[in-house]
């Protein structure tokens, strides 16, 4: 998103960080983002600059008024107040605000660092399951049927927030089961005020080693560090870490890598 959008997202997140936030709010928010990206009468109604921001909120409050919670009609109200580039950038801003909505839940229930760990061990599992995996990106199976496949293996399993994500992430909005997995993990290391390190090593880490590492990256980027580990065959020796676009790679095969550019130049 783009300018204003950006602007208006952030004044929706603002409503959002001052409210209790409820279980169901984020589904809720899911939601009205679906209804959004199905019927574009109604997403160029909600941002269409030639009507004032009462009138928006008056059409917020007719069409929604009593179907969500009291809590989700005021954060939307927020939403629409605001100038939107694109009437789409309004559903996406709801779809991350409904992510957002569900780490705070989690959050409040100390169960984030949970809910982060289950999000990247899924990742790991659907990436390992060919099978699994084809059939959650397989867009001629309805939607419903993949998030009940996903629903089915998490229940009992996973926390509450976890499921719900999963199943968002079958939706994607326009991303992979994969890399909406990946933005769920760095919103909910967000709300930590921490950034992701996504670790390959040969070996799996220690406790000790991983606490060595995890303080070692904090101390150079001045924030905390969440370390998802991957034990990678592929890795001959040392250890990649890979922060945001940033890489860090102290594996052999870069060193012999190095040495070889250097010979050549």
């Amino acid at each position: 998103m783009r300018g204003a959008s950006n602007e208006s997202l952030a004044r929706a997140q603002e409503a959002l960080a001052s409210a209790a936030v409820t279980e169901g709010l984020g589904a809720e928010l899911f939601a009205v983002a679906r209804l959004l990206d199905g019927t574009g009468s109604l997403r160029r109604a909600l941002t269409d600059p030639a009507r004032s921001r009462d009138q928006r909120g008056a059409l917020v409050q007719q069409l929604f008024g009593g179907k969500i919670s009291a809590q989700a009609q005021e954060i939307l109200t927020v939403a629409v107040a605001g100038r939107w580039v694109s009437g789409r950038d309004l559903g996406n801003a709801l779809d991350q605000l409904g992510v957002e909505a569900e780490v705070a839940y989690a959050d409040g229930r100390r169960k984030l660092d949970d809910v982060e760990d289950e999000l990247f061990r899924l990742e790991r599992i659907v990436a390992s399951e060919r099978g699994l995996s084809d059939k959650l990106s397989d867009r001629n199976i309805p939607v419903a049927a993949r998030q009940e496949l996903l629903a089915g293996l998490l229940r009992g399993k996973a926390d509450a927030v976890t499921v719900r994500l999963a199943e968002r992430a079958v939706d994607g909005r326009g991303r992979g089961f994969a890399a909406s997995l990946r933005s769920y993990q760095v919103a909910a290391a967000a709300r930590r005020s921490a950034s992701i390190a996504t670790v390959r090593v040969a070996t799996d880490l220690s406790e000790a080693d991983r606490t060595r590492l995890s303080a070692a990256l904090a101390r150079q980027y001045g924030r905390e560090i969440q370390l998802n580990v991957i034990v990678d065959p592929k890795v001959v020796g040392g250890v990649r870490v890979d922060i945001g676009d940033e890489v860090i790679d102290g594996t052999i095969a870069a060193r012999l890598d190095e040495a070889q550019r250097r010979i050549a130049g």
